[in-house]
Formats: C-alpha cells, sequence, structure tokens
C-alpha cells in the first residue's frame, strides 16, 4: 500500500504544479465552457472497449481450445489491471491471475500462459500501429523531439523480449521453464504482502513450461486465428482515440484528427514506458505538454487528459479491485491448495 500512497502523492505533486496561480483564471475558463453531455458518451465507450478487451480474449482462448464466456474474462482483464498497478511486475502480476483462475477453472495452466503472452505481444503490434500513424503526424509538423524517439525505441525492444519469449517457449521448453521460474519467484515476492500466500507454485514451472509450449505449437497450425484478436485490439485502440475525443468536445477544445492520432499515441507510449505503473503522475503530467506542443493551450490539455485518465484509468481500476476483491472473497487457499494437489498438476 507504500506504493499506492507514492503513487497519489505524486499525482497529487503534478496537480498542484499543473494548477499555478497565473492559470487558475484559464482552468475555470474552460470549465465554465464544459459541455459534459459528451462525457457520458466517453463512459459508454470505456465499456465497449471493456467488451472488446474480453473479445480478444475469448478468441486466444479458443485458439488454445479453451471456452470461457466474455462477462468472465472482462472480469479477470479488470483484475489483472488492478494487480499490474498495485504491484509492478511488468504484467507478471496480471499474469498471475490468469494463471490462478485456471487453476480453479481446470484450464491447462500453460494454454493460459501463452495466451496472455500473445495478448500482450498482439497489443504491442496493434499499438505499433497507430504510434507510426502518429509519428507521421510529428514529423509533418515538425516536433518530434529525441524524448518520443527514445521511448518509441523502448517499446520496439519490449516488442522484441516478448517475442522472444514466446519463441522461447516454442523451441526449447527447459530453457522457457528457468525463464518461468524466475518470473514466479519474483511475483510471488511482490503479491505475498497483499495476498499473504504465494500466488504462484515454482515447482511447476517446467511443467508450465511444457504446457506453453503446447499451446504455443498450436499457433503454427492456427496461425491465421490471430487476426481476429488482432482485430479487436486495433478497433480498441480506436476506441480509446474516441474517448478521448469526447473528452475534448466535452470542455469545448478545439482539436484535429491528427492532433487526436498524436496526442493519444505519445500518451500511451508515455504509459508503457513510464517508470510508474500505468504512467501514474508520468501521463498526467506529460500528455498535456505534448498537447501543447500539438497547439492545445495547456490549460486545456491538462483538463482534457485528467478526465481521459479518469475514463480510461481510474474507473477500470477501480472496477478491477472489485473485481479481484469478489473473485478471492471467502477463498484465500483456494488456488494454491489445488495447485498442490498432485491430482491438478496436469490440468
Amino acid at each position: 500500500m507504500r506504493k499506492v500512497l507514492v503513487l497519489i502523492i505524486i499525482v497529487l505533486a503534478v496537480s498542484l504544479i499543473a494548477f499555478r496561480f497565473s492559470e487558475i483564471q484559464s482552468i475555470v475558463e474552460t470549465l465554465k465552457s464544459a459541455n459534459l453531455r459528451y462525457f457520458p458518451i466517453a463512459l459508454a465507450l470505456q465499456f465497449i472497449w471493456f467488451f472488446g478487451l474480453a473479445t480478444a480474449f475469448r478468441s486466444l482462448y479458443r485458439i488454445m481450445g479453451i471456452e470461457e464466456n466474455i462477462p468472465h474474462l472482462a472480469s479477470l482483464a479488470v483484475s489483472a489491471n488492478f494487480i499490474n498497478v498495485v504491484a509492478p511486475t511488468g504484467g507478471i502480476g496480471g499474469m498471475a491471475v490468469f494463471v490462478d483462475d485456471a487453476d480453479k477453472r481446470g484450464h491447462p495452466h500453460g494454454r493460459v500462459v501463452a495466451v496472455t503472452a500473445l495478448y500482450v505481444f498482439l497489443d504491442y503490434l496493434s499499438f505499433l500501429i497507430v504510434l507510426a500513424a502518429g509519428f507521421v503526424v510529428l514529423l509533418r509538423r515538425n516536433i518530434i523531439n529525441s524524448g518520443e524517439i527514445t521511448a518509441a525505441l523502448i517499446l520496439i525492444l519490449l516488442v522484441a523480449v516478448v517475442g522472444w519469449l514466446i519463441l522461447t517457449g516454442i523451441r526449447s521448453p527447459e530453457k522457457f521453464g528457468r525463464v518461468l521460474g524466475n518470473i514466479f519467484r519474483g511475483a510471488n515476492s511482490l503479491l505475498r504482502p497483499i495476498l499473504r500466500r504465494d500466488y504462484l507454485h515454482e515447482d511447476q514451472a517446467y511443467l508450465f513450461a511444457a504446457e506453453v509450449a503446447d499451446g504455443l505449437a498450436v499457433i503454427r497450425i492456427k496461425h491465421k486465428g490471430l487476426v481476429r484478436p488482432m482485430f479487436f485490439l486495433i478497433v480498441n485502440r480506436l476506441i480509446q482515440m474516441g474517448i478521448l475525443a469526447f473528452c475534448f468536445l466535452s470542455f469545448d477544445v478545439l482539436f484535429t484528427l491528427g492532433t487526436l492520432v498524436a496526442g493519444y499515441a505519445i500518451g500511451y507510449l508515455f504509459l508503457i514506458v513510464s517508470p510508474t505503473p500505468s504512467g501514474i503522475g508520468i501521463v498526467e503530467g506529460g500528455l498535456p505538454l505534448a498537447l501543447t506542443s500539438l497547439h492545445v493551450p495547456f490549460e486545456q490539455g491538462l483538463i482534457v487528459t485528467l478526465a481521459y485518465r479518469a475514463v480510461t484509468f481510474w474507473l477500470p481500476l477501480a472496477l478491477g479491485a472489485v473485481a479481484f476483491r469478489l473473485a478471492h472473497r471467502g477463498k484465500p487457499n483456494q488456488g494454491s491448495d489445488k495447485s498442490r494437489d498432485p491430482e491438478n498438476k496436469n490440468q
């Protein structure tokens, strides 16, 4: 919880800096001109985004021969997002949520791990498409800088690392088992203060590796099936840009299509490469400055950013906390007990 408090302090500090006395009047004027009938549309689009996310996961589950319903997958996705924020593990904590659910529902653990790895890889690829369009806008306006280039290179490196892990799972289950063992060990150390138990069992790493390799081997045959989840992830990118557009409209802030695409691309890039989980404090401070370079007044860009983050970050985080709590209410040891049962190891 101390990490969460630190992050809240960062957000408050950024807000304090942003609300300098000389800018209060401009912010008040922007708020006075607000047309909040557009804001519920932004909220509605966020729930449609949840549906698209769950549909993408269901497509990946089906490739692995697993059937799950959309409401359950949506609940898992927001729970994983919550864990990734309160216990930052580079996405590994979120993966643990899916693995624990697989343990409870009798799904092959390794295939679910394969689903989460493929999701991360495809999600990054879908964003790279948007980022390319954003960079075209920045280049045409001659406002690209070394910071954005460096962040893009970091993202490309992340994509390469995830791709390497997937290829390692296909080619060398033994090596992948060692990698998973290290990942499980790190995830447990970070999640133990919250759950007061080990969430994953290191002794199952090699078993998981074999199952992951089995799951990824399916891709060799059903690689065309990846088109469907990729489509939903790209649509979700467009939905998020739609949310940003309605946040602009909610406060009567003028924008162009180029501003929208480049602003979204830079904001999400900050989110991915940020040292804080989900870009807390970094996005709130950096996106308004990026919008300023795109000819949006800073005060207006700040309000749009805070509204956009309320819809796309704080709302999912709150729903994720509720979903995670409901999923583990009254079942503190179910996942670990089943994992210890030898009869469940081959599920």
